[in-house]
């Protein structure tokens, strides 16, 4: 699949946090119908629902923000304002976490089904982003490690 006009790597940061603003993208892509198909079914699970569980927010409440037309700052505000509380030092443990996972951790054996799936099995994909960065004909990102 080639890159998506609008969609942000999920290395990209908004506020403190890696991927939310890959979520918004996707929340923001698909209301207007510019979000292909075979990301629908993972709107609001996969990272989604880890990102969303990070912050303590409901999917379907987040989403609402994200329509409501306030710009990435304000829905990232409205997040730690309404969810969990969260404080510096957790910040970069969130960003390792979604950073690495897969790499040898209790999703590997489902991210190499996957990437063997999309056809990446000898792509060197050791991690989630690792594979969303293929699929998205970017190069996979130096510091992902």
């Amino acid at each position: 699949m080639a890159a998506i006009a609008g969609l942000r790597s999920p290395h990209d940061q908004v506020g403190p946090l890696l991927y939310v603003g890959r979520m918004f993208d996707k929340i923001r892509l698909h209301a207007r119908g510019e979000l292909p198909a075979e990301f629908h079914p993972s709107l609001g699970a996969g990272l989604d629902r880890r990102a969303c569980g990070f912050l303590g927010v409901d999917y379907n409440d987040l989403k609402t923000k994200v329509l409501s037309g306030d710009d990435d700052d304000a829905v990232l505000a409205w997040c730690f304002s309404q969810g969990r509380p969260r404080d510096e030092h957790d910040y970069p443990v969130w960003n390792a976490f979604m950073r690495k996972l897969g790499w040898r951790d209790h999703r590997t054996e489902f991210l190499h089904e996957r990437a063997a799936a999309d056809g990446h099995a000898d792509r060197g994909i050791e991690t989630f982003f690792d594979l969303i960065e293929v699929d998205e004909d970017r190069s996979i990102h130096p510091a992902h490690a």
